[in-house]
């Protein structure tokens, strides 16, 4: 298998930027993928990005990933409270599998509180800003190290 990470990227993610910057920072989508990318393949990984307003599309690329990927790395938006669909589809994938967030949801409104995600994911890291990415690569290596 590849050393291939899948970097998701959920609904609202491709409106980075310009959306609730007070929240999720000025950096657009594509700043946050190219810096993570840079430094994984620093690091000898490659890197996929799939983001979809769809829950679907997110979905299938998490079940491809099970024969292209050591690691998913997740930011499913707003699917993080809902989706269990999308949950069913992460827990199928062996690999490691992180949950990452620009802000902190357990300090923002109730429905945002909870997520479906957090029992088949090895990890959740939020509240960092664009910090958040990078300690989810970090996480993903020290977790595979681990395994080795």
């Amino acid at each position: 298998m590849s050393k291939e990470i899948l970097l998701l990227s959920g609904p609202n993610l491709d409106q980075l930027g310009t959306r609730s910057p007070e929240i999720y920072g000025t950096q657009t989508l594509a700043e946050h993928v190219n810096r993570f990318s840079e430094q994984a393949e620093l690091d000898g990984f490659s890197v996929r990005h799939v983001q979809s307003n769809f829950e679907g599309d997110l979905i299938e690329a998490a079940h491809a990933a099970r024969s292209t990927s050591v690691a998913i790395v997740i930011n499913a938006g707003a699917l993080t409270h809902t989706s269990w669909a999308l949950t069913d589809a992460l827990a199928m994938f062996s690999g490691v599998k992180v949950e990452v967030h620009l802000s902190n949801p357990a300090a923002r409104e109730p429905f945002r509180h909870v997520s479906t995600l957090a029992g088949v994911v090895n990890g959740s890291i939020a509240g960092f800003g664009p910090a958040s990415y990078d300690l989810a690569l970090e996480a993903v290596q020290r977790l595979l190290a681990a395994q080795q």
